[in-house]
This record gives C-alpha cells, sequence and structure tokens, in this order.
C-alpha cells in the first residue's frame, strides 16, 4: 500500500478530512431532503437518479452542487 495510515497523518489533516467529510455528508443530506419534498414536475430528470447520484457517489460535493444547480428547474 502506497498511501499513508490514518496514524500517519498529522493531527491537522486528520481534521481536514473530517471537516470535509462532514461537509460533504451535510450538502448531501440538505439536497436529499430537498428531493424527497419537492415534486417530481420541478425536477430535472428522474427523482430515482438524483437521488442515486447523491447518495452513492462520493463527490467531493459535486453531485449536490449540481442537483442544486441543475436538477431543480426554477419557477
Amino acid at each position: 500500500m502506497s498511501g499513508k495510515e490514518w496514524a500517519d497523518l498529522s493531527p491537522r489533516y486528520r481534521r481536514l478530512i473530517m471537516i470535509g467529510a462532514a461537509i460533504e455528508g451535510l450538502m448531501k443530506a440538505v439536497a436529499l431532503a430537498d428531493l424527497a419534498r419537492r415534486p417530481a414536475t420541478q425536477i430535472r430528470g428522474p427523482k430515482p437518479l438524483w437521488a442515486l447520484a447523491l447518495t452513492v457517489f462520493n463527490s467531493l460535493g459535486t453531485a449536490p452542487i449540481a442537483y442544486w444547480l441543475y436538477g431543480r428547474k426554477t419557477k
């Protein structure tokens, strides 16, 4: 294995990783909550596909951002 183990990382990098994971998790949760309560007529594309993209892909925030920018229809 060429990568570093968790124990080998400095406390600063561990903290940054945990903060990034928390932010991504929060972004996904907010996007999924919006997707669940929004009618299908206000979503571009099928809701199940957006739900799959938001939950499966570890995207560093790109899936939730794509949902907010492109997945929702404007009024």
